[in-house]
């Protein structure tokens, strides 16, 4: 490969920018809850310019679509990529970085007529966000075999409708294989840092060495609703007050544990949820995450065992339910490496860290050797409208990722 061979970093940003507006909403940000008709609508776009770029694209079952690239020899191909789903108020880049580097490190290559040993792939998995189907991350769980595609198709989102009903709806129930038969020589996934780290202490690459584990639980909690004048404290049965003391406690668990640990409570619905009566109903998500697996089932330990004691004791029925739990996932040693000695090669300033959030990398990380490359967020702000990384920073994590592409393709 040339030694000056660059990515055309206004280009990437150009369709970054396009792909934004598709479901874009106040403030600059994109709502484009998986499988919703906005979402066949970036789906469309995306798989177009695959297309046009003359890659063979194929969509398998659980709606994964993947641009091959050819190489001078068949096999595995070295792929990247990550996802085009939002969360309901997202931003431009969390996702749709690392798919539109992928297509922009293709172009460069057309562009200078590079050809690769290897075939190239650049992807994009269904439901990574897991915001209307749970778990997150669910295409590449199917992906790489570790979730059955009956399971997936089955599972009912916040809306009621289900995976394969609105798979066929948009027209992206695909007809290529899933499971262990998609077989990969190496990932890697370009993605904004969605954290502070990277800015605030003045790097422009992260080297991932993992990701932490996730766990998150439902709780559902059945009182008993009554006047909220005329019922004693003493002879209530509040499942609110319970859904307030597991929320709190969360939050103090995390500063306990400290470390890495951290705890948030996401999501939480009341019923009846009215002004003047004790609530009778409560349902509420705790997401914990570390990076140490044996700390996480402390958390996970002492969360539940805190939930049944004070269930118990406001006479109140407690229920929980698993909705995602995946372990801590190191990535390949030989590429974190790799990613830190390109990035300082290139003249950019390189720090290693951990992922808080949860990635398709470590889904693939499974099946093949895998790592990832953060660019900073700036003020450390995502799933937000506000979110923001540079067109410098973008073009400095496309040109780190265009150089280990090709290294890993030969």
């Amino acid at each position: 490969m040339r030694d000056d061979l660059r990515i055309n970093g206004e280009r990437l940003s150009a369709r970054i920018a396009r792909l934004g507006q598709v479901g874009a909403i106040a403030g600059g940000g994109v709502a484009r809850l998986a499988l919703t008709d906005q979402d066949k609508e970036g789906r469309d776009l995306v798989a177009g310019w695959m297309r046009e770029q003359g890659l063979a694209v194929t969509v398998d079952a659980i709606g994964n679509v993947v641009g091959v690239r050819r190489g001078k020899e068949a096999g595995p191909p070295v792929m990247t990529g990550s996802h085009i789903d939002t969360v309901r108020t997202g931003g431009r880049y969390d996702g749709n970085l690392g798919v539109l580097a992928g297509l922009e490190v293709m172009a460069t290559l057309d562009d200078a007529g590079v050809e690769t040993r290897r075939p190239l792939a650049v992807a994009f998995f269904t439901n990574e966000e897991g915001s209307r189907f749970q778990p997150d991350m669910m295409g590449s769980l199917v992906y790489v075999g570790r979730l059955p595609l009956e399971k997936a198709l089955a599972t009912v989102g916040i809306d009621g409708s289900t995976v394969e009903e609105n798979l066929a709806r948009i027209g992206y129930a695909g007809g290529a294989p899933v499971g262990q038969g998609n077989r990969v020589h190496a990932y890697v996934e370009l993605h904004v840092e969605q954290g502070p780290v990277l800015e605030a202490e003045g790097f422009t690459i992260g080297a991932v060495e993992g990701v932490q584990g996730i766990s998150w639980t439902e709780f559902t909690l059945t009182g008993q609703s009554n006047h909220a004048g005329t019922t004693p404290m003493r002879m209530r049965h509040d499942a609110g007050l319970v859904a307030a003391e597991i929320a709190t406690f969360a939050r103090r668990l995390a500063k306990e544990l400290g470390g890495h640990q951290v705890a948030t409570v996401g999501a939480l619905t009341l019923s009846p949820n009215l002004v003047n009566v004790v609530p009778n109903r409560a349902v509420l998500t705790v997401d914990l995450r570390n990076t140490d697996e044996a700390r996480l089932k402390e958390a996970e330990r002492r969360l539940f065992a805190f939930a049944a004691e004070v269930a118990g004791a406001e006479g109140v029925g407690l229920e929980r339910r698993a909705l995602a739990r995946f372990e801590p996932v190191a990535f390949a040693p030989e590429l974190v490496s790799r990613v830190e000695s390109i990035a300082r090669g290139l003249g950019h300033p390189v720090r290693r860290l951990p992922s808080g959030a949860g990635h398709d990398a470590q889904i693939l990380a499974s099946i093949c050797p895998a790592c990832m490359i953060f660019v900073p967020s700036a003020r450390g702000v995502s799933h937000n409208v506000e979110e923001f990384t540079s067109p410098v920073d973008i073009e400095a994590g496309g040109n780190v990722l265009l150089r280990l592409l090709c290294e890993l393709a030969g």
